[in-house]
């Protein structure tokens, strides 16, 4: 569920739309043991201030507000979770709910619980995204790879979400650890995330947050499954219905998202862009404020001259400049990527390997937006206390001289004791971002 201040608004094709104002959703991404992500403001409004200066300055307090008493969410008898289940280690922070490993007392099976503090509701549509949310999970339930739903419980102060645990990590995280990847093993994790997306569209459901983020790995093993995960921002739909609220997250957003008028066809560009960063390790639609993302995406040019795209196959590109098509009436479908020759598991797509400069680059970017992600979210007022006292906590530490700001060296040795492992130039990019 996002940050919301308007519903999901849906209208069919040429009916009327009362809420052409509808506000955009600020991304909220408490997945299970996802990093938070960028927030997206509406590109017509000022952007917030950049952070782009050669020292961070120190974190500020979050704003306040009273809370508001929030009845009945889920519509069932409330009961404990912590009847069930043991609390153990947070795995994932967002603006509204805090994920934690949890433990069956009766049968010992790990999972994940995401717990939705009520107080942080604020207004009926917020709680209409929670149930949504819930609703979506159970609708997609017995799909082989969807993070499933594995129970709900409701007491006097939250909302708890039970799932299946996804113990291995991010994707980008373990094309990175494994050091090197081909077009054709690009093919095969496209296949099925692309797999995945048909399934939900054909059940009647856009996700509207595609990103890599939200794709986990059950578990550590070479051959696990992946998993779609955080249907926060999904909606339902039936064919002729037209969204009006800009969702998402700023590099994998559609141009009819920023115009206010989209459908299915935004997932299949988010997989477009996902795809674009797998093989050349940046994003397609780049700038230093989402504002300036926004804009580029709205401009729609894809460049495939810079390395290392003229050593990239022509499936792969031909698949690209269709899934990243500007008019979404003749964007690929999940079923036309899927029937594409590239992307077929006896495709074309050619097993060598990928330069290490992409490997490089996706380390580096996936580095910048971890740090970004917390930086705008600071920006955005919307971490909680705890999230302050923590961020204050890992600033002051490497804010060795008390300045009130990093330098270079301070945030090369304060990276450095964390265990991130960044060369030098990766530090300096980190800083100028």
């Amino acid at each position: 569920m996002g940050t919301c201040c308007s519903r999901a608004i849906a209208t069919n094709e040429g009916g009327d739309d009362n809420n052409n104002n509808a506000a955009n959703k600020i991304n909220r991404d408490d997945g299970v043991g996802a990093a938070p992500s960028s927030p997206v403001v509406d590109p017509s409004a000022k952007p917030a201030r950049n952070p782009h200066s050669p020292a961070m300055a120190s974190p500020g307090k979050s704003s306040h507000h009273s809370p508001i008493t929030i009845g009945p969410v889920l519509g069932r008898p409330m009961e404990d979770v912590r009847s069930i289940y043991t609390m153990g280690k947070e795995l994932g922070r967002g603006q509204f709910g805090v994920t934690h490993l949890c433990t069956h007392k009766q049968t010992g099976q790990q999972l994940a619980c995401k717990t939705i503090a009520k107080r942080k509701l604020g207004s009926k549509e917020d709680v209409d995204d929670v149930r949504r949310e819930v609703q979506i999970m159970h609708h997609l339930t017995g799909q082989p790879n969807v993070v499933e739903l594995k129970g709900t419980y409701e007491d006097k102060h939250s909302v708890h979400l039970v799932m299946e645990l996804c113990a291995g990590g991010e994707l980008f995280d373990r094309i990175i650890a494994k050091g090197h990847y081909t077009e054709r093993a690009a093919a095969s994790l496209l296949r099925t995330i692309v797999q995945i997306v048909h399934t939900c569209h054909s059940m009647g459901v856009i996700h509207r947050d595609l990103k890599p983020e939200n794709f986990l790995l059950l578990n550590k093993d070479e051959d696990s499954p992946l998993k779609a995960t955080d249907f926060g921002l999904s909606v339902f739909y039936k064919e002729g219905d037209v969204f009006r609220d800009i969702v998402g997250s700023a590099y994998y957003i559609a141009p009819e998202v920023l115009k206010r008028g989209y459908g299915p066809e935004a997932d299949i560009w988010s997989i477009g862009v996902m795809l674009y960063i797998l093989l050349s390790g940046v994003p397609p639609f780049w700038a230093e404020s989402e504002n300036g993302i926004f804009n580029a995406i709205l401009r729609g040019h894809v460049d495939f001259n810079s390395d290392p795209w003229p050593s990239i196959s022509t499936g792969a590109k031909d698949l690209v400049r269709k899934m990243l098509n500007s008019d979404a009436k003749h964007r690929l479908t999940a079923s036309q990527v899927l029937n594409h020759r590239w992307i077929k598991e006896d495709g074309e797509a050619p097993d060598v390997p990928l330069d290490n400069a992409v490997l490089d680059r996706l380390k580096q970017f996936r580095a910048m937006n971890q740090f970004k992600k917390v930086a705008l979210r600071v920006i955005a007022g919307c971490l909680s206390e705890e999230e302050i006292m923590g961020l204050k906590d890992m600033f002051k530490g490497m804010d060795t001289d008390n300045s009130g700001t990093i330098t270079l060296e301070e945030l090369k040795q304060g990276l450095a004791k964390q265990g991130t492992k960044l060369s030098e130039y990766e530090v300096q990019q980190l800083m100028e971002a």
